[in-house]
């Protein structure tokens, strides 16, 4: 008997912990899990010259070559994604979140890597 209310509880308790996990917290659970799995790929082709941030809070190619086009891809996805959830939680625009992380992905720049200043011009941190 203990042992059947013993299991009981630890259904209800998993069961329970299921409920708070809303399909919107596994959402951004994905996305992060995502954008961490391609973080290597992406610091490596932002080393080569390949990629930079631009000056509109996403990754853009900086010459011609497209090396890693899915990875730069996937990234600007989920970046947008999460930029229209920001936007949604504080009564703004996806453009104006996406604008301020412009910003600060420049600041966060790692020296050597390209960013792109407001009037579009590239440049090597």
């Amino acid at each position: 008997m203990r042992n059947t209310i013993r299991l009981a509880a630890a259904l209800l308790a998993v069961f329970a912990a299921s409920a708070i996990i809303t399909p919107e917290l596994r959402a951004e659970e994905g996305i992060k899990a995502r954008m961490e799995a391609r973080l290597s790929e992406i610091t490596t082709l932002k080393s080569k010259g390949i990629i930079g941030e631009d000056n509109k809070g996403y990754l853009s190619f900086v010459g011609s070559s497209k090396e890693g086009q899915s990875v730069v891809d996937a990234e600007n996805a989920d970046r947008k994604l999460i930029y229209t959830k920001i936007a949604k939680d504080q009564g703004t625009s996806p453009d104006a979140v996406a604008k301020l992380r412009a910003r600060k992905n420049a600041e966060r720049a790692a020296k050597g890597e390209y960013i792109q200043d407001d009037s579009g011009k590239w440049t090597r941190k």
